[in-house]
């Protein structure tokens, strides 16, 4: 067996990743759950897969090998696109939508529209010929034929490429977005009239159905532009028109022979996607939704369940307050049903809002200091519990996913656990210490985690409170293990991860620092789960004491915490970092003569922050994709924190790093920094690297820049991927040599 180094082995499994079993979708009778994941720990193909109860046997229900008789996969550029915007880096049948009683399953693969018998036994045979009419499955029919070798499986002849395919809850149609429109299927394939017919076209190139727009999907969760009625009569559909959007080219100067890709992207302070929604039924009908668009222009989430009526939530664009609406599907009209507000900004939460079998309204809201559950009037958790997700609310209880709250943080530090809550108040589901999530239907819950003392996933099927089943994962593990040391520190009692040398004792003396953070809104790192920390513990084995804190700014704490940062990014971030640096000192061996930063995306704005501002504290910085210049940054994220630059510049000045290059520090000399850019990146542009270079060179400033040609925001290119790693420690060795030793 070829050894592969720490770095190849990371890269080759996506950090882990591949072999996870994830996506499921579980029956409500109880007798399946359906599922995604590889054949092994480093293929990135992912198979589509059933689990059958009571027995617990596992079987395939779609392989792409298998349906796509053994050509490699080809993916539009919607498609890409949507893979990045869900930092989506695997292959295959990489998601699924089922039907209500999930007997089938749809997917796209190669552009191509498939569905899948989930119910059929092995063996049993191809789709769902023959079976009753009214069951919820394709039935066989003319223009559809099976997939080569792929019993059970079903190519549905239609328009490519296939974007976001999603079942009808009856299981008779398909709807998906292709070329612009929204289109419609017969489940079964069926040819003549009642065949594949778009149901709603675009009217121009810069209009799109169906499909989410790019802040939607980069910032608020939404992924989907449309969604079935309860009833399988109608579809609530999103347009999106992008004519607004300032646009913007990208470049693969590698290439000198290609085009640069054109793109639409709303940076802080132009104008968005105007983004409306109708209703449509299945003949074409189709009424307007009506809300003060004017005020509330944001389309946050959507929710259509046999509850009630489908929920809005819509958002000013400042995001100080959002309504909650019920739309009725007659009229297009909308009501409101809850209001918030907040001096600073709302934030939104998966599964948030929703709707209880009897109709209640579902939601997380900050309260009293807190993050709560209400449903309807009740607020059913205190401060005990900070809430994270909404899992599922079809049940008597509502299953959610919390952190301890304030007061009992420090006692289970990076610990994200499950609750059922109903009118007695919250019961934990999961147990043991670590990290937990769940996905529930009827009175199967299937339950994932992960702790400090193992790595990978264990994913057990739960029939109410008994275990039914486990399913398999096929992870690698890791070829070191994370020898993480949980604690808070400083006056502000930040979460706090160190890492050592495996086999360091006190006799080796003090260690050079790393500090590894995110350090910003939506990236908590500091988590009670082993594999989160391995590139950690990597470079801890390469003579560094690893520092990972989640300052103010970052998830999982108290609203307050997460708001600290607001208006000041650069102050608060920073502050935080030499912090907990400064506190750990006296019971670390941390050589404080001798510090670098390192970090990606907000983690990466973070590590030049320091760089400079701090020279006094951080000797060097690696800076992989920072936003720099935070104008060029998208509105939803960049307006939420820091306001509208077009009314506050100075804010933006302030918070920026391309000012802040051209510094002259009267004591300290400047920090070498290296800066990481990959050139397709289409989330935080090169221009935020290129800009930043081109500011320290004015300064006379050193650092080296490493450009990664076509490559994104995401580096999952295996060649990429290890050798980033490695190039980072020789840069931080050599910037750190000649620092005397403290």
């Amino acid at each position: 067996m070829t050894y592969l180094s720490f770095p190849r082995q990371h890269a080759r499994t996506q950090r882990f990743t591949l072999g996870a079993p994830r996506a499921f979708a579980v029956a409500p009778d109880g007798t399946r759950v359906a599922f995604v994941r590889s054949r092994s720990g480093t293929s990135r193909e992912q198979v589509l897969w059933v689990l059958d109860l009571p027995g617990g046997t596992e079987r395939v229900a779609a392989d792409p090998a298998e349906v796509l008789g053994g050509a490699g996969e080809e993916l539009s550029a919607a498609e890409k696109a949507r893979r990045e915007r869900s930092r989506e880096g695997s292959a295959g049948i990489v998601g699924f939508a089922v039907d209500e009683a999930v007997r089938t399953a749809v997917f796209a693969l190669s552009g191509r529209l498939f569905t899948a018998n989930l119910a059929a036994a092995p063996g049993e045979g191809t789709g769902g010929a023959g079976s009753a009419e009214g069951a919820g499955e394709p039935a066989a029919a003319a223009g559809s034929a099976p997939a080569a070798g792929a019993a059970g499986v079903r190519e549905l002849p239609v328009p490519g490429p296939v974007v976001d395919p999603r079942l009808s809850p009856d299981g008779r149609w398909v709807a998906y977005a292709c070329g612009g429109a929204l289109r419609l299927v017969p489940a079964g394939g069926v040819g003549g009239a009642g065949g594949d017919r778009a149901l709603a076209e675009p009217e121009r190139p810069e209009v799109a159905y169906g499909v989410a727009e790019f802040v939607a999907a980069e910032e608020m969760g939404r992924s989907r532009g449309f969604w079935w009625a309860p009833d399988s009569s109608a579809l609530l559909v999103a347009r999106v028109d992008e004519a607004p959007v300032q646009q913007w080219w990208i470049s693969e100067p590698a290439h000198p022979d290609r085009a640069p890709v054109q793109v639409r992207y709303p940076a802080a302070g132009t104008p968005n996607a105007e983004v409306t929604l109708a209703l449509f039924d299945l003949a074409g009908g189709r009424t307007e939704v009506e809300w003060d668009r004017a005020r509330f222009p944001y389309l946050a989430a959507v929710h259509w369940s046999a509850a009630g009526p489908a929920l809005l939530l819509v958002q000013s664009r400042d995001q100080r307050i959002q309504q909650y609406l019920a739309v009725d599907r007659h009229s297009g009209t909308t009501s409101v049903l809850a209001v918030e507000e907040d001096q600073k900004w709302l934030d939104l939460f998966a599964g948030s809002p929703a709707l209880t079998p009897s109709g209640e309204l579902v939601r997380i809201t900050d309260e009293a200091g807190a993050r709560v559950l209400k449903v309807g009037e009740k607020t059913l958790t205190g401060p005990e519990l900070h809430l994270r997700a909404v899992l599922d609310a079809g049940g008597d209880e509502v299953l959610v996913a919390a952190s301890a709250g304030e007061a009992a943080a420090a006692a289970e530090i990076g610990e994200v656990h499950v609750y059922r809550v109903g009118a007695a108040g919250p019961v934990r589901v999961s147990a043991e210490p670590g990290v937990h999530t769940a996905v529930r239907s009827g009175e199967l819950t299937v339950l994932t985690s992960s702790a400090l003392d193992r790595p990978g996933p264990l994913t057990r099927v739960l029939r109410g409170a008994e275990e039914a089943a486990r399913i398999g994962t096929y992870t690698e593990t890791p070829s070191l293990t994370a020898r993480v040391h949980l604690l808070t520190a400083g006056e502000h009692r930040v979460p706090t991860a160190v890492l050592l040398p495996t086999g360091w004792t006190e006799a080796d003396g003090k260690l050079p620092v790393l500090l590894d953070p995110y350090g910003g809104p939506h990236g908590q790192r500091v988590y009670a789960a082993h594999n989160p920390h391995l590139v950690s513990q990597w470079f801890a084995d390469q003579g560094f004491a690893v520092v990972v804190a989640d300052g103010r700014g970052t998830p999982g704490r108290s609203p307050a915490w997460e708001k600290a940062v607001a208006g000041d990014f650069a102050g608060v971030s920073v502050a935080d970092q030499v912090e907990v640096l400064h506190a750990l000192a006296g019971s670390h061996p941390l050589d404080l003569n001798r510090v670098a930063i390192r970090g990606w995306s907000y983690g990466g704005y973070l590590a030049a922050l320091a760089a400079l501002r701090r020279p006094d504290v951080f000797h060097a910085a690696v800076v992989g994709a920072p936003v720099t210049d935070l104008r060029l940054y998208d509105t939803h994220y960049m307006e939420r924190y820091l306001g509208d630059p077009t009314v506050q510049p100075a804010v933006y000045e302030a918070n920026s790093l391309v000012g802040d290059a051209g510094l002259v520090q009267a004591v300290e000399p400047a920090r070498p920094m290296m800066v990481i850019h990959g050139l397709a990146d289409d989330n935080v542009l090169v221009a935020h690297s290129l800009r930043l270079s081109t500011a320290l060179l004015a300064a006379g400033r050193p650092h080296e820049v490493l450009p990664l040609s076509g490559v994104t925001h995401m580096t999952p290119q295996e060649q990429v991927a290890e050798n980033l790693l490695l190039l980072q420690v020789d840069f931080l060795k050599r910037a750190l040599a000649g620092r005397p030793r403290g």
